[in-house]
């Protein structure tokens, strides 16, 4: 049976007298307290973040979310839900920045990071009404009165017992490695953070002329960044490869592979050939062959090092598919540059700094790399050292932020040796039951099967405190309580300190090697690290609320969860 409802039932009234009847009657409340003894389903609310509005996304989200727990309500389960705010992060920064009328970082710090902080704290709760309305609009149950958040104390005291767990089992360290990095923001950012950027650019690649020592004759090069040109150390060829010494139409003789001679060359002539072979040669031959660098600026650094520079290094990963077949090698901006690098023991040199501006050593000091390209281009073009400068068009990764172009730039930053449990997480991914279960195997699994190990770091100022204090000594410790931070430092008052710049930066800690005071390292921690800690840091594991965290996973969980990252990444 079925009651006919009105034609003239006005919809919205209605629904708010269900709110309201539920409201007043703590029906949500009385859900889980009348199935107190019964099996728990435990449901976890992965945070939105209270300074940006609400949108018909998260409509579907929040709805989806809420039918599980129902279902699992109704079927006996008792159901928490505690309902989280996420509330650390760069998109919180600069939001305060255009609140402030800030520019970057060293407004931020002139303006002072005390204020600053203060002003991200208010920030966060710009949209907390909106949400709550929303939320209950949409009929999503959650304990929106005490709820998780992830600036609290409490909250970043339980990351960092997960952080020092981590550090303890040597899967936390400080690397040198290129990373993707906003120039703007100053700080490297994550896989999945340059994923969300990526646009379709069209810019100017660079064929350079590299003179060869004691022939006339030049090595043809290409790259698609020619603002790292000023700090090229090497060039590269493919050692399995077949590479030619030709006689060109345009009267010069180059070094190239033999794959890639008509497409590169092929135009120089109208009729006829537009080149003769001369010589031929394997990748290998080449190896160690030297030639004149392009720019004088990096000489003099590369002496200074006591490194060999300027000659032919050998890698597979040099490709047929376009260019010239030869690579030229900046060890400071790219992964594989990196690595040809680290084997050939190259010189480092980054002649570009932190805000991505050309540094003063070269010609173009203070000029952002991308509008450095084309007056590297023409200066090589005056010198006749451009073979050509082929416009093309390809998808590059942007801020997904501020919009600003990253670059890939060698920067010290503290990584979460991902790799060294990738068998673990693989198989801990199997054990969970995805729908659908294409996501499960393919999209996350083939993520899983490609892991790199976790840039945790970020050079920023609202976030979750690295708890790593380093000594100039060299001497590093963690530490994993604000009890601990006490013990450490001699002061008892460390125990209240807020966990935030700049004042936990105050803190200092006697080296027991040296006897100096160690300090914070400067960074704050990615803020997806806040919502994967969410599971145990709500509670305030293991610090209170420990038999009902422990109440909800077997041993076995939380051990695994400690061993393999697995609690704080994607629980």
């Amino acid at each position: 049976m079925y009651k006919k409802v009105s034609a003239d039932m006005n919809f919205v009234e209605r629904e708010k007298e269900i709110e309201n009847f539920w409201r007043e009657n703590d029906i949500f409340g009385k859900s889980i307290r009348l199935r107190q003894g019964s099996p728990t389903y435990m449901f976890y609310d992965g945070p939105p973040t209270a300074n940006g509005k609400p949108h018909i996304g998260h409509v579907l989200t929040r709805v989806i979310k809420d039918m599980i727990p129902r279902y699992r309500t109704m079927k006996g389960y008792q159901v928490p839900r505690k309902a989280g705010w996420d509330t650390h992060g760069l998109p919180v920064e600069l939001e305060v920045e255009k609140l402030l009328d800030l520019d970057g970082k060293e407004q931020i710090e002139e303006y002072g990071l005390d204020p600053f902080i203060s002003k991200c704290k208010e920030s966060v709760w710009k949209y907390k009404g909106m949400w709550e309305e929303f939320s209950d609009a949409v009929g999503f149950w959650a304990d929106m009165e005490d709820p998780y958040v992830t600036y609290d104390d409490n909250f970043i005291e339980s990351e960092w017992w997960a952080l020092k767990q981590i550090w303890d089992k040597k899967l936390l360290y400080k690397g040198f490695k290129i990373v993707p990095y906003c120039p703007r923001c100053g700080t490297p950012l994550s896989s999945h953070e340059v994923a969300q950027g990526y646009k379709a650019v069209k810019e100017r690649s660079a064929v350079a002329r590299f003179k060869v020592v004691g022939e006339d004759s030049y090595f043809l090069a290409w790259t698609t960044t020619p603002w790292t040109l000023p700090s090229n150390v090497a060039l590269c060829v493919n050692p399995e490869e077949t590479y030619c010494k030709v006689k060109a139409a345009d009267g010069y003789t180059y070094y190239m592979a033999e794959q890639l001679l008509d497409t590169v060359l092929g135009g120089l002539a109208e009729e006829g050939s537009a080149y003769e072979v001369l010589e031929t040669y394997k990748g290998t031959d080449l190896e160690g062959r030297e030639y004149e660098p392009l720019f004088d600026c990096a000489v003099e650094i590369c002496e200074k090092q006591h490194k060999k520079a300027y000659y032919i290094v050998c890698d597979t990963y040099v490709t047929m598919t376009d260019g010239t077949g030869i690579v030229h090698i900046a060890p400071a901006f790219g992964e594989d540059d990196a690595q040809v690098g680290r084997r050939y023991d190259l010189p480092f040199v980054q002649l570009v700094d932190g805000k991505g501006e050309m540094t003063e050593e070269t010609a173009y000091a203070g000029v952002f790399v991308k509008d450095a390209d084309p007056l590297i281009l023409k200066d090589l073009d005056a010198k006749g050292l451009l073979f050509s400068a082929p416009k093309f068009e390809h998808d590059y990764p942007f801020c997904w932020r501020c919009d600003t172009p990253l670059i890939y730039y060698a920067r010290e930053s503290w990584f979460i040796r991902m790799t060294e449990v990738k068998a673990d997480l693989i198989r801990n991914n199997n054990t969970i039951n995805w729908i659908p279960e294409s996501i499960g195997k393919g999209r996350f699994g083939d993520w899983l099967e490609n892991i790199q190990d976790w840039g945790i770091s970020r050079n920023r100022y609202w976030g979750t405190p690295l708890n790593v204090w380093e000594c100039e000594c060299g001497h590093l410790e963690s530490v994993g309580s604000r009890a601990e931070l006490a013990e450490k430092s001699g002061d008892p008052e460390a125990a209240g300190v807020e966990l935030h710049r700049p004042y936990i930066d105050e803190v200092t800690i006697p080296c027991p090697k040296c006897g100096k005071r160690m300090h914070r390292v400067p960074e704050v921690i990615d803020c997806w690290f806040d919502s994967g800690a969410m599971p145990f840091a709500q509670h305030h594991y293991p610090f209170e609320n420990k038999e009902l965290f422990e109440a909800q996973f077997p041993a076995q969980f939380i051990s695994e969860a400690v061993d393999q990252t697995r609690g704080w990444f994607y629980s």
